[in-house]
């Protein structure tokens, strides 16, 4: 890649850096499509988007904690939840990896497209509601957005930010602890498509990294401002546009 190509990549990577910890979706399902309709092969673009997101969701989550839009000490519920969503959602990844590695690109992101617009819909609609909090839905919500990670690098953010308001959460908090489950789940996954032999492209992962770190306390400090009825209507249509823009993108490529 030239100097410019990879100062491209940089800022992008550190845009949608801020938009995925400050809504909690965004950098693997635009980031991962794009870098393929620019030439990047598929099964080295998703280990990129997954450790270049890892580093950047353990930063994220450390500024939200600090900034207090969500409680991640060692005794919190939040951090609990954070963790069993992480963990009982290993499983998913592992099977999305396997079924990724053989089958093709345009219907993993027609998937996570749908499953991603239906997820921004589902907070529009129910923005006003007031939810009991679920740990059984919760569950639920984990294995299936931790499945959509694995299949494509994307996916996760939108489906587990829904699933957490459904199940009761806050906005804040459903953003904070999203980070850092998704932080887990990337590291994972991550490692399985090593561990089956597959290689990232280092110097597109090193480019990623660079622009993802800085992003963290910029996104943290946008959260700690913004009113939490504002940020659900932002995250509805935030989801909503990257699933059309996941559809749209895999049709035309």
């Amino acid at each position: 890649m030239m100097l410019l190509d990879h100062i491209i990549i940089i800022a992008s990577a550190f845009l949608l850096g801020i938009v995925d910890a400050s809504f909690g979706m965004g950098y693997g399902t635009i980031l991962t499509p794009v870098l393929l309709m620019v030439g990047f092969e598929p099964l080295a673009v998703i280990p990129a988007v997954l450790i270049s997101q890892l580093s950047g969701n353990f930063l994220a989550a450390l500024f939200h904690h600090r900034f207090e839009n969500v409680d991640l000490s060692a005794s919190s519920v939040q951090l609990r939840i954070a963790v069993i969503l992480s963990f009982l959602g290993l499983a998913g990844s592992a099977l999305a990896v396997v079924v990724a590695v053989n089958l093709p690109i345009l219907y993993l992101s027609i998937y996570i497209g749908i499953a991603v617009a239906c997820s921004g819909l589902i907070v529009l609609a129910a923005r006003k509601r007031e939810m009991a909090f679920s740990w059984s839905k919760l569950l639920l919500v984990g294995s299936f957005a931790s499945f959509n990670k694995g299949m494509s690098g994307g996916g996760y953010g939108p489906v587990i930010v829904a699933g957490q308001l459904l199940a009761g959460a806050t906005v804040k908090g459903a953003i904070g602890i999203t980070t850092l489950a998704e932080g887990i789940t990337c590291a994972f996954a991550a490692l399985v498509y090593f561990f089956v032999g597959i290689n990232t492209d280092w110097l597109l992962t090193v480019s990623l990294l660079l622009g993802v770190i800085f992003s963290a306390p910029v996104a943290a400090f946008i959260v700690k401002k913004i009113e939490d009825e504002r940020m659900k209507i932002f995250m509805g249509i935030v989801a909503f546009a990257l699933g059309v823009f996941t559809i749209t993108s895999a049709l035309l490529s």
